[in-house]
């Protein structure tokens, strides 16, 4: 299924737990239209994190981001790296096509200008992170649009859910970034088939907008 670039953006952040059910639960969301996917498994072993994405078909990893074990991304033909506290450093000698990055205030989002893209969180009141709310005010993010601080290369991440959606999209953003409210129920169900009708759910939601 191709993307339509003038939507919204809908990026898919994985659970920090593999699940032996998540390769096809993965597939399964490219299939249903899936913009991009963020492989976070914090503490996995390489060899952990190699053994998932051999289940990943060929055909999708070429919009898997990654943000551990970057060594892995020309090994499989993946989209890209997400810097973070634990790998901060862009690998030298790697043909990488997009490098994105987690910002958690207005400065980084500046500093980060010259990356592919950015997230900013927490936007609204993380659903996978309890205690983990909201950062910045109504006024706060109308002034980062205004400035054009909050702009399409940054993406909206913390509490993002059918209900906050539209509000993202009113605050100049221009994509979005889901955990929680996708991946929540999955990790005690396993249900592959709910979550498939939860992503369609948000994706709805993103394509009017």
């Amino acid at each position: 299924m191709q993307y339509q670039e003038d939507k919204m953006k809908l990026i898919v952040i994985t659970p920090e737990t593999i699940y032996k059910e998540e390769p096809h639960a993965i597939n399964r969301l490219f299939e249903t239209g899936l913009y991009s996917l963020h492989l976070r498994k914090p503490g996995t072993s390489q060899k952990e994190m190699a053994d998932l994405l051999k289940d990943i078909e060929l055909i999708y990893r070429k919009r898997v981001i990654i943000h551990d074990h970057f060594e892995l991304t020309s090994l499989y033909g993946l989209k890209g790296i997400h810097l973070n506290k634990r790998n901060s450093i862009i690998p030298a000698k790697m043909d990488i096509s997009s490098i994105s990055c987690s910002c958690h205030s207005f400065e980084e989002v500046k500093l980060a200008s010259k990356l592919d893209y950015v997230f900013l969180s927490p936007v609204f009141d993380s659903i996978s992170k309890p205690g983990y709310n909201q950062a910045f005010s109504d006024m706060q993010l109308k002034k980062a649009q205004s400035e054009g601080i909050i702009n399409s290369h940054v993406i909206a991440l913390g509490g993002i859910s059918p209900v906050t959606i539209p509000l993202a999209a009113g605050y100049g953003f221009r994509g979005v970034a889901v955990l929680g409210s996708l991946w929540q129920r999955f990790e005690t169900d396993r249900d592959v088939s709910a979550l498939i009708r939860r992503f369609k759910e948000l994706k709805s939601i993103c394509e009017k907008l």
